[in-house]
């Protein structure tokens, strides 16, 4: 999971000051690199490791000209994390093309022996991004370069979306003709499109969250849908066409944990989704007999399903722990160790709060279980006197293989065999997981199409268990 914005606007229009800010209301979803390209008459390129305010804090802008930009901030899930494997990616051959993307490209060795015996390519780096790009450039290379068509172009990205599975948003500056976007046939990363009117003629943008927009005063004109194709040309005209489409199926990770809550995506405000699943959670509680005296979150993913879950069952929420801001996303951090390191330097619990209290701490989900039990440890340490200890997620049984690192299938806690040995591994006196059916029905009722493969081993793009080993191999590579 990354987070990718793209901007096209008249001559006047510098690209990379709307990509910066995009870039930073997106920070949440990527912290371990950032780059930017822009073009005028050539591809200005500036990356780094690191946060944004990091890498760009004494860049000169200036040196990043153009109209016609992107950028990406980067959560590793494939490849390691060095500076070769930061986005965009450009080549120069048959022309110029940039590319970022969101998401994790699933027959990347079918498609490595494909690009070199059909098209001698031979990869440079770890990260998948290259084998779309590639692909991209090859379909393209089969037309007419020089008379290149909008036709030629849809045609292309069609063939590509047919070939490259898995699950990705893309948006690519094609060096002198515009901007393009596209998704997977099953739209299971989100895109959206915004437009600003300035004087001098229309702005348009495209983001992973719509929340970009709202710091940049653009109009959302809505998401790309599944498999849809969209290229703005140079006159800043927008044509718009469906490519491959499967079935949609949405990722809930990014409703659950990756996304702003402020966000709307696909017609559905964040924030609002999360209240309602903490609503759900109360039926469970009442069933099980729990009669917590107050309820609390994990700062900050899961204010809203505490808050949820509080108003329903008529209990008092508290804020019971307190944040420091200046520390990143525990879950997004590369690896164990460094996640415990944020969680302890990040959480401090406020002990007149829950002390000779029950607890109900409210998370948005429990993935390895490390987390949990730091802290399950950290409100026993502060006097609470029950902990139940609620995820707003269904169990996670089965990895992601889309883009979101949630472990090799032996490390996820929810396989360790039953709900007592979850209590004990973590410390907790109960722990209350939401229902995955009563998560379907609750995404059936907001007609949003999702993929719950992590709680239901249910992956949309088919039978992935000769793909699910490689994948698994490739993490536990790129964690030697």
């Amino acid at each position: 999971m990354c987070g990718i914005v793209g901007f096209y606007g008249p001559p006047s229009k510098k690209a990379v000051y709307d990509i910066i800010s995009g870039l930073l209301s997106l920070q949440h979803r990527g912290q371990d690199s950032v780059g930017v390209v822009t073009f005028d008459d050539k591809f200005h390129v500036k990356k780094g490791l690191g946060l944004v305010s990091n890498v760009f804090k004494k860049v000169n802008l200036d040196s990043l000209p153009g109209s016609i930009g992107m950028g990406h901030v980067r959560y590793t899930t494939q490849g390691s994390n060095e500076i070769m494997n930061v986005q965009p990616f450009t080549v120069n051959y048959p022309f110029g093309l940039s590319m970022v993307h969101n998401g994790n490209v699933i027959n990347f060795n079918y498609l490595r022996k494909y690009l070199y015996e059909e098209h001698h390519r031979l990869l440079e780096t770890s990260n998948d991004l290259e084998l779309l790009l590639y692909t991209l450039a090859s379909e393209l290379e089969l037309h007419d370069l020089k008379n290149l068509s909008i036709d030629d172009i849809f045609d292309s990205v069609k063939s590509t979306q047919q070939k490259v599975r898995g699950a990705y948003a893309t948006i690519t500056v094609i060096a002198n003709k515009g901007l393009l976007v596209f998704t997977d046939p099953y739209g299971i990363r989100p895109l959206v499109m915004g437009k600003k009117d300035t004087p001098d003629g229309p702005c348009y943008g495209f983001a992973s969250e719509s929340t970009c927009f709202d710091y940049l005063d653009y109009e959302v004109i809505g998401d790309i849908g599944a498999g849809e194709i969209v290229f703005i040309d140079n006159d800043l005209n927008v044509h718009r066409r469906t490519g491959f489409v499967e079935k949609p199926a949405h990722c809930i990770f990014c409703y659950i944990y990756f996304s702003r809550e402020d966000s709307i995506m696909r017609g559905q405000l964040v924030a609002d989704l999360r209240v309602k699943m903490g609503r759900m959670l109360a039926e469970k509680m009442r069933e099980e007999g729990f009669e917590p005296d107050i309820v609390i979150d994990v700062p900050s993913s899961a204010y809203f399903f505490a808050s949820g879950l509080s108003e329903e069952l008529g209990i008092p929420y508290r804020r019971g722990f307190a944040k420091n801001n200046h520390i990143g996303r525990s879950f997004i951090s590369p690896t164990q160790s460094e996640r415990e390191k944020v969680v302890r330097n990040k959480l401090n619990p406020i002990r007149e709060v829950v002390k000779g209290k029950k607890v109900a701490v409210v998370d948005d989900s429990i993935v390895r279980g490390t987390t949990s039990k730091h802290i399950v440890s950290l409100l026993r340490k502060a006097g609470a006197d029950k902990v139940y200890f609620v995820s707003a997620a269904p169990p996670i049984v089965s990895p992601c293989i889309y883009g979101i690192d949630m472990a090799t299938k032996g490390e996820l806690i929810a396989n360790c065999g039953s709900i007592d040995k979850i209590n004990e591994i973590i410390g907790a006196d109960a722990t209350i997981y939401q229902s995955l059916e009563d998560l379907q029905k609750l995404c059936e009722k907001v007609k949003l199409p999702v993929c719950d493969a992590c709680f239901s081993g249910n992956y949309p793009t088919g039978d992935t268990r000769e793909i699910f080993a490689e994948i698994e191999q490739e993490r536990l590579s790129s964690r030697k």
